[in-house]
């Protein structure tokens, strides 16, 4: 059984999770304004690993006797100044979502809940991937910035992003 305050943390940050994906989705409708397709597939992408995150919450907290609470979403920003700006962002964003989990995963050593610091562990380890993504897609766009014809191929090659599905996420449906 979980306990309170890890159930209620636990529900709040899937509710931060669904706001990365509506956030993502956001971006990659910015880039679609825009017509740089590649960018807006490589984010929507972006938007389902969050949502398959989501997934992965949603299994684990009433398998531990919890209820989760599904909150209203926040709307994200619609205007960024420059596609730099949105990857920017999305370094930001994903650093703080590690942060978060870092919290969670110190809740549950604090309260002694072995099983929500070992399901916590595969979202750290995977958010070591999620920020070495968006940094390397900021560092892409600085080192096209002023280049001719750059953002086209960066927006070609972005375009490549395959989205694989968890097992754990697919065998819940």
């Amino acid at each position: 059984m979980l306990d309170a305050e890890i159930e209620t943390a636990l529900s709040d940050h899937l509710n931060r999770e669904i706001y990365s994906s509506h956030l993502y989705y956001s971006m990659a409708a910015w880039f679609e304004a825009r017509t740089l397709k590649g960018f807006s597939h490589w984010l929507r992408i972006q938007a389902l690993e969050e949502l398959s995150h989501v997934q992965k919450f949603f299994s684990y907290v009433p398998e531990r006797g919890g209820r989760l609470r599904m909150l209203a979403v926040e709307a994200p920003p619609i205007e960024w100044k420059s596609p730099l700006a949105v990857f920017q962002a999305v370094h930001a964003h994903e650093v703080g979502v590690s942060a978060m989990i870092n919290r969670l995963a110190d809740l549950a050593i604090a309260k002694g809940d072995h099983a929500t610091v070992n399901f916590l562990q595969w979202f750290i380890a995977e958010q070591v991937e999620e920020e070495a993504s968006a940094d390397e897609a900021v560092q892409r766009l600085k080192l096209v910035d002023q280049t001719p014809g750059g953002l086209f191929l960066l927006d070609q090659e972005m375009n490549k992003r395959v989205f694989t599905v968890l097992p754990e996420v697919a065998a819940a449906f």
